[in-house]
């Protein structure tokens, strides 16, 4: 109990709830949406995503003054890679929750003659350029992870041990490739932190990508990835030795 006060307690941990449950009601709306006897419901639902959607909007006031602040701490990294790609992924998410913020005082009435589509286009480029960049730091620490274990002995005997003893696999997958697919999963497996980032973010692009038309998909599936990355932000933030560093 006293974790779950602990968690809660916090801004974001309130906001990972809020965004988990929008994207649960996104979904259920998708699924119930043909079914006549669930409009009541549906209804329900969409009032409660919504609700959901403006008290998020709510808790990210301060969001923008924290990502300047972490860009400030990964301009002092010394790897040159995960310098550029996390500053500049903390200075798009700081635009982005400029553009959210607008939109927010647009909503409440705060501000009036702003080009509300206009800003919204603007908060999803934002944030799908962070997600890139986001992905990109991923990607290059999977390949250290790689580049470490094709120097581990150990590894190796393990991965000459998989290969010869599938015999069966050869016919039906190019060695090479097998071998690259048992190296990226003992990789990632040996890290849950990257791994689960990585999958946060790959499930996190799909809603930009939507509301942008890059790849048009559907609303279940944007409510399904939504409540995925949704999860796994909640058990990083009540696990921090699974949440990825730098």
């Amino acid at each position: 109990m006293e974790a779950v006060v602990k968690f809660t307690s916090q801004s974001q941990g309130r906001d990972r709830i809020f965004r988990a449950t929008q994207y649960a009601c996104a979904l259920s709306i998708y699924l119930f949406r043909n079914n006549a006897e669930s409009k009541d419901l549906v209804a329900k639902l969409k009032s409660l995503e919504a609700t959901m959607s403006a008290g998020r909007k709510l808790f990210r006031l301060g969001n923008t003054i924290n990502s300047i602040e972490a860009a400030k701490r990964t301009m002092q990294l010394s790897d040159r890679v995960l310098c550029l790609c996390l500053t500049a992924a903390n200075m798009t998410r700081a635009l982005y929750f400029v553009c959210d913020n607008t939109l927010w005082a647009r909503n409440v009435g705060l501000i009036r003659n702003i080009d509300k589509e206009r800003w919204s286009l603007n908060a999803s480029r934002c944030y799908f350029i962070s997600l890139v960049l986001s992905l990109t730091r991923d990607v290059y620490v999977i390949l250290q992870l790689m580049s470490q274990k094709v120097r581990d002995k150990h590894f190796r005997r393990k991965m000459d041990a998989h290969l010869n003893g599938n015999p069966e696999v050869a016919d039906v997958v190019v060695p090479q490739l097998d071998a690259f697919l048992f190296l990226l999963l003992e990789s990632l497996k040996s890290d849950p932190a990257v791994a689960l980032d990585t999958l946060k973010n790959i499930c996190d692009l799909f809603i930009p990508l939507d509301k942008l038309g890059i790849y048009q998909s559907n609303a279940g599936v944007v409510g399904f990835c939504g409540l995925i990355s949704s999860v796994i932000g909640i058990v990083t933030l009540a696990q921090p030795k699974l949440k990825i560093k730098p």
